[in-house]
């Protein structure tokens, strides 16, 4: 726990970010309804009034502790826009399976926890759902596919069957990573040619 004269010395912005990574360090192991104010305060040795002044509510600190889990998943997963388009997804997916790795409490609580949440939460995880379903749209349109609302809906559904299997498939070995990463990007591919075969 920060002393006071630790904490004197971090400016406003530290200490927020300092006050939002132990928020995300706690909902590995708690529901989001469960961090408050309180615990959050009590936890961090700081006053509630402190909390106050950077959140306003819980829900403000929910908002900021979901925004910035979601960010540094969004931010893991960046497609590398210099590699062709399947070997870009194949790449994102092959961080994505990393990330998760690495973060699995964060991960599961984000796709679970936090979607269970208040109405904002819920908002920015279907943020990122939207971005990870622009991301591989780009993939296919680039390789000639149809831009089309077929095509959409079916991409944005398979990002919630990658969702269930990073969340339920163990990755702890490098031979089962690789094996699933090799599973999702054979699903997306598979799923679109079966969406040309319809017409």
């Amino acid at each position: 726990m920060p002393d006071d004269r630790q904490r004197s010395r971090l400016s406003s912005e530290e200490r927020r970010a300092q006050l939002v990574a132990l928020g995300v360090a706690t909902l590995v192991d708690e529901p989001l309804e469960d961090i408050t104010i309180d615990r959050l305060a009590a936890d961090a040795g700081v006053s509630r009034g402190l909390l106050f002044h950077y959140f306003g509510t819980k829900q403000g600190l929910h908002e900021a502790i979901v925004r910035t889990a979601r960010d540094a998943m969004l931010h893991a997963t960046e497609p590398r826009d210099e590699l062709e388009p399947l070997a870009r997804l194949e790449d994102t997916l092959r961080r994505f399976v990393a990330f998760v790795t690495e973060h699995r409490g964060t991960f599961h609580a984000l796709v679970r926890g936090a979607s269970a949440g208040d109405a904002e939460a819920r908002a920015l995880i279907d943020e990122a759902r939207d971005e990870n379903a622009r991301r591989v749209i780009a993939v296919f349109t680039e390789l000639g596919h149809e831009d089309r609302p077929l095509l959409r809906s079916a991409l944005r559904s398979w990002v919630a069957f990658v969702e269930e299997m990073l969340d339920e498939v163990p990755t702890d070995d490098a031979a089962a990573a690789e094996a699933l990463t090799a599973l999702l990007v054979r699903s997306a591919t598979a799923l679109v040619g079966a969406l040309d075969a319809t017409g």
